[in-house]
Order: C-alpha cells, then sequence, then structure tokens
C-alpha cells in the first residue's frame, strides 16, 4: 500500500474552533489566544490494490487561483480527484470533514470533492452534524453529501470489501470511528482524533477537548500495543513531525 500525506499546513485552534494559519518561521505562538493548540491538518491518501482512499478530508481551503487545497495536493502525487473511489470519514468536525465538496465563492457549494467516490460515515455521526447542535461540524458541507447520494452509512462495526475494518469507538466526538486497512500482511491504522498524534500515544494524556477523555486515553494505550504486537503503520492526522509512523 502507498500512504501519501496531503498536508494542509499548521494552524492553531482557541475555544472558537476557529483554525488560523501559523507560519513558524514568523508566528508567535504565544501572541496567540490562552489555551490555543498549535495543529497540523493533514488527510491522507492510501492507494491499495482496490481503491484509492482519502482519509478524512481537512479544512477545505483553497489555492490562491482557487483549486481546493486537498485537489492540488493530490494531482501534485500523481492522483486525480475523480480517481479517489472511496472516502472515510472518522467524524464530521470541521477540520476532518470540510473538504467534503468544493466551493465556487460566488455560488457556495459546486459539488462534493470527489464526484466518483463514496464516502463511509458513521450514521449516528451523520445525524448530530445534521441536527445544528454544535458550531464544530461543517454543516454545508454534510447536507451537500447527504443530498448526493454517495453516502455509504454504517454503525457500530464492519468490515468494507473484505480489507477495510471500520470501529465506532467514541471519545473525541460521541460516534467517532476509526479505520484499520489491511492489505498482503500490512495493516495501516488510522484513529483519527482519538489516536491525533505520535506523543499522546506514548502517555496517558486526558484531553479537555474530547467528550470522553478517559475514554480516548484508555483507547490510545490498547492501540499502541496492539500496534506493537502487529506492526501497525499508524497514521496521525495532526502531528506536526510524525504524520507516518511504523510501529515495531
Amino acid at each position: 500500500m502507498k500512504i501519501i500525506p496531503l498536508s494542509e499546513g499548521r494552524f492553531t485552534v482557541d475555544a472558537t474552533k476557529v483554525f488560523v494559519p501559523f507560519d513558524p518561521a514568523t508566528d508567535d505562538l504565544k501572541s496567540r489566544p490562552a489555551g490555543s493548540l498549535l495543529v497540523d491538518i493533514q488527510p491522507f491518501a492510501v492507494v491499495t490494490e482496490k481503491d484509492i482512499l482519502v482519509l478524512d478530508t481537512g479544512l477545505g481551503f483553497a489555492e490562491p487561483d482557487g483549486t481546493p487545497q486537498l485537489h492540488a495536493n493530490l494531482i501534485r502525487a500523481g492522483i486525480r480527484p475523480e480517481q479517489v473511489t472511496r472516502v472515510l470519514l472518522t467524524h464530521l468536525h470541521r477540520d476532518h470533514a470540510g473538504g467534503i465538496a468544493f466551493r465556487d465563492p460566488a455560488q457556495g457549494v459546486s459539488g462534493l470533492s470527489f464526484p466518483n467516490a463514496t464516502y463511509v460515515v458513521n450514521r449516528q455521526e451523520l445525524e448530530i452534524a445534521q441536527s445544528g447542535l454544535s458550531r464544530s461540524y461543517a454543516a454545508t458541507d454534510v447536507e451537500a453529501l447527504v443530498s448526493s447520494g454517495q453516502l455509504d452509512l454504517v454503525e457500530s462495526e464492519g468490515e468494507l470489501d473484505g480489507y477495510i475494518q471500520y470501529k465506532w469507538t467514541g471519545g473525541h466526538s460521541p460516534w467517532h470511528q476509526v479505520f484499520w486497512i489491511r492489505e498482503r500482511g500490512e495493516t495501516i491504522f488510522f484513529g483519527g482524533d482519538v489516536a491525533p498524534q505520535l506523543f499522546q500515544m506514548k502517555t496517558r494524556i486526558v484531553t479537555r477537548y474530547d467528550f470522553d477523555g478517559k475514554l480516548a486515553s484508555q483507547l490510545r494505550t490498547q492501540w499502541w500495543q496492539q500496534g506493537q504486537e502487529e506492526n501497525w503503520t499508524f497514521l496521525f492526522y495532526h502531528d506536526l513531525k510524525s504524520p507516518v509512523f511504523k510501529r515495531a
């Protein structure tokens, strides 16, 4: 399997849940609001024998010429957006689902970013995103997805096409899910915001921004141990230095 990180860059985020670009060469974290977190936003493409997968879709920002940043990153890696066959979504918060659809500045949402892909979403997570009860969700993008008919709604746990395993975990959000991609003896694990950074896997940190921080911490400990036993390759969506890490 081929893994392609699709970094959108570094950002700070605070209680407002607004992601502000951060350039380490010119910006000072101390000048940002108290409690600001510094994170990378890093979707991934995974090329398998059966699919071209995209794992979460980033913030949905565009390049200066209007090209969706996610498209530009894929094209630089030799992949056209129409070649993507599945999009695996851990949850629908703005920083993970903002790239579901692309935008025309004059017309708003213009269409799905990946017109030939099936989008795999937890059913209950979709219901929360549509409820309007939280500003964390990419509501406009979610509605574009719902109206497209390209949804594959899943629940609890199961398997897709014999090699992609999904499992509802909760932790970060009530209906967050994670994915394992297994092919030819190799396992790629994508833990979304329950396993967002390498350093969190090595500590027992309980974060305030998780729906159930204790559960998320317990799951990280469990996965870190299992990953060592089974030689998983971890994909860390918010890691600044090690987005891809082979556990051995």
